[in-house]
């Protein structure tokens, strides 16, 4: 056992825990009965509220018409009532400010009475607005910092929820965040506004095949969150894991992933048992999460929930992260959501599951099995191909984080190049259709051009491609390249902005193709997909994306490759980023560019936090356990020769030549932070070269010695004791 205090006190509090939680029993309280329990649901509303007034608002909700003003007292007045009713005392909005985190502000319900007692209060103009203090927000310049004004507005397709905790219940209204001047200071203002610019422009290419839809159409999201769990005990004795999240020093055990025995086995039984609280509290809050199991990496796991509208989506997954944070303590645990909390073993994503349609249409990347179904699909499909080729920097620079760096790229999640993957089988038809003899699928299939634009598809027509960073997958696409702790907001945003883009083209096209003449549509859908197909069909690649030749190949197709954040952020503040999103109303000039100032501040700051801690974890940690073993060797030596007995003194060398290297550049690295550029983009790209490549340097030296130094001497948690130790 290790001897060091803040390791051994660890391992036994681990080998003594006793979970708090009591056994979940489901057979007295059954799943379908607390599903959405704290949610003022759809079934809540039309039990509760007068029948015109709930009328009007599913209509809000549904099919996106403006909320009528006048109901608002009245909806606020019987949601106030559900909350207390279910033990609530205060109520907040919460919003999602450019910071990367859920904010909140818990208002009383109570007033006082004027007579020396107090009442509930909750009125109309409460629940769809409220005011907060915006001055310590980022803004990247959208309000001067004595302008402090920032208003929340109700999001009424995303339900209200009780937030439960030892604290107290407090009632949960979500919203957006926009500035005195209508400015959007969040991540949700912007995902409304694309998915309104995508329904547009849907519903104008659903009117050419004659479908007429009374819904909007929205994109759909399913995301599927990765994480590690590891004991609490540990983080108290990492103060990189306690501050950045990760690790920024640590030699690799002996074990790690090589064996392949993690993905998929057995769930250590103390993760099962919160994992299964983590289910029950989300099921509890209407989130519909359905799959967990083991991922590749020793202590790490994944939770995915079913397919949702994306706004709802990425409102859920916030509320995953919030949950899976705070349960995992009461097991005596730690979430790390960090995209790389481990050097050597997989990092953690957030795979984005894309798709587009409503309940009346359905999905519109699902081929269909009619000739009239097939040629619309195809139709929505050349969009996405276009989408991603002409703004694949967008979608890039949407996944780009300092701690994202750490896994894009690799051979563990996909490369920085925007590709797409859409198997032999598809590629071949669209191959047909660009050389104007399409006439057999893959699987040869007779397929009339004109009568049958495609077969009828298999649902899974091709093998998933794990190394491409935008697969077709059946009926959706899924794009790999999210990190774990971001939000999905701006994946989101980027993919309905470019689809918008690319279905006013088809819109377009067609109606001057057709002339209103339904009878000349198939054709003019096969010169769509052969133009689209000669001027973006670089994008597709169905090959290993983690080989040096597609990097290559990649080169000489066009298609960018943004290897890291400074480099890739350059693309918000692009002309055609501009004109994209300035075009469908979806972010402003201004709003881009301050997104852009946010986001590499933000990168500084997280390398700047890391050097700072890399520094001082060498000079009282490390260094002093390198010297206490040097003064042993030392010793030892001194004792030998005093015997007259030979010091092997290799060790002894090697040991102290550490030190001294780690000691020369840890003060590398100091001055590296000190010569920084005054220039924010400038900062950025010294950060990312400069400062990056000097704690790689302090690092190799720690990890060095703590494969050298004794169990006994060296303080820090190893990989082994927090990767294996349940």
């Amino acid at each position: 056992m290790s001897g060091s205090n803040a390791r051994s006190n660890a391992i036994v509090a681990i080998t003594s825990y006793k979970p708090e939680s009591q056994f979940l029993n489901y057979a007295s309280k059954k799943p379908t009965e607390t599903y959405g329990s704290s949610v003022f649901s759809d079934k809540v509303m039309k039990e509760r509220l007068p029948r015109n007034v709930y009328r009007s608002l599913h209509k809000t909700i549904e099919k996106g018409m403006r909320l009528d003003a006048s109901l608002a007292d009245i909806v606020a007045s019987c949601m106030k009532d559900w909350a207390i009713e279910n033990g609530a005392t205060h109520f907040t909005h919460v919003f999602y400010p450019l910071s990367g985190q859920s904010a909140e502000k818990h208002d009383s319900f109570l007033a006082p009475d004027g007579n020396g007692g107090v009442i509930t209060e909750f009125s109309g103009k409460m629940l769809s607005q409220g005011e907060s203090d915006a001055s310590s927000f980022p803004s990247g310049g959208l309000r001067s910092t004595f302008e402090a004004r920032g208003y929340t507005a109700w999001d009424v397709t995303s339900p209200a929820y009780l937030m439960k905790n030892s604290g107290g219940i407090v009632l949960c209204v979500p919203t957006a965040f926009v500035s005195w001047t209508g400015v959007a200071l969040d991540r949700k203002t912007p995902l409304l506004r694309s998915n309104q610019a995508l329904s547009r422009q849907a519903v104008r290419v659903l009117k050419l095949f004659g479908i007429e839809t009374t819904l909007p159409v929205l994109s759909n999201a399913g995301l599927e969150q990765e994480f590690f769990l590891i004991d609490r005990n540990f983080v108290f004795g990492r103060p990189d894991l306690l501050i950045a999240g990760r690790t920024l020093m640590g030699a690799r055990p002996a074990k790690g992933q090589e064996f392949e025995d993690q993905y998929f086995g057995v769930m250590p039984r103390r993760v099962q048992a919160c994992m299964s609280e983590v289910e029950a509290e989300l099921h509890r809050l209407g989130v519909p999460v359905r799959t967990r199991h083991n991922e590749v990496a020793p202590s790490q796991y994944e939770i995915a929930p079913v397919f949702e509208s994306g706004n709802l989506a990425v409102d859920h997954n916030q509320l995953i992260m919030t949950v899976l944070r705070n349960i995992a303590k009461s097991h005596g645990l730690t979430c790390l959501l960090h995209e790389k909390p481990f050097s050597g073993i997989n990092g953690s994503g957030k795979h984005l599951n894309y798709s587009i349609g409503n309940a009346e249409v359905g999905n519109l990347f699902d081929p269909g099995e009619t000739p009239h179904k097939n040629a619309m699909f195809l139709v929505f499909l050349v969009c996405a191909i276009r989408a991603l080729h002409k703004y694949g920097g967008i979608l890039r620079a949407s996944a780009a984080s300092a701690s994202n760096d750490h896994r894009l790229g690799a051979n563990e999640a996909p490369p920085a190049i925007m590709s797409m993957f859409l198997g032999d089988q598809l590629t071949d038809i669209l191959e047909q259709f660009r050389s104007g003899r399409a006439r057999t699928s893959g699987s040869k299939r007779v397929m009339n051009v004109g009568v049958d634009i495609l077969p009828p598809l298999a649902a899974d027509p091709g093998d998933r491609n794990r190394t491409s960073p935008f697969a077709f997958t059946g009926n959706r696409f899924e794009f790999r390249a999210l990190g774990s702790s971001m939000s999905a907001s701006a994946s989101q945003v980027a993919l309905n902005t470019m689809m918008a883009d690319s279905l006013d083209y088809a819109a377009t096209r067609l109606e001057m193709l057709c002339g209103g003449n339904m009878e000349k549509l198939n054709d003019a859908v096969a010169v769509l997909v052969r133009e689209v197909m000669e001027k973006h069909s670089a994008v597709i690649f169905n090959g290993d994306g983690y080989s040096a030749e597609w990097h290559h190949e990649a080169e000489l197709r066009g298609l960018p490759n943004y290897r890291t954040t400074p480099e890739s952020l350059m693309v918000y503040c692009a002309p055609e980023t501009i004109d994209l999103y300035g075009r469908y109303n979806v972010l402003s000039r201004q709003e881009l560019k301050a997104r852009q100032e946010i986001y590499t501040e933000q990168y500084c700051k997280t390398i700047h936090t890391e050097a700072s801690l890399v520094i001082r974890m060498a000079r009282t940690i490390v260094y002093p356990a390198g010297l206490r073993w040097q003064k042993e060797l030392a010793q030892t030596a001194c004792s030998m020769q005093s015997l007259g007995r030979p010091a092997d003194t290799v060790l002894l060398d090697e040991v102290a030549d550490l030190l001294e290297k780690l000691r020369l550049n840890v003060e590398h690295l100091e001055n590296e932070l000190v010569n920084v550029d005054t220039d924010i983009v400038r900062k950025a790209h010294h950060c990312g070269t400069s400062v990056l490549l000097a704690m790689k340097h302090v690092r190799e030296c720690a990890d060095r010695l703590e494969s050298l130094v004794p169990e006994d001497l060296w303080p820090l948690p190893s990989y082994q004791e927090m990767l294996f130790i349940k």
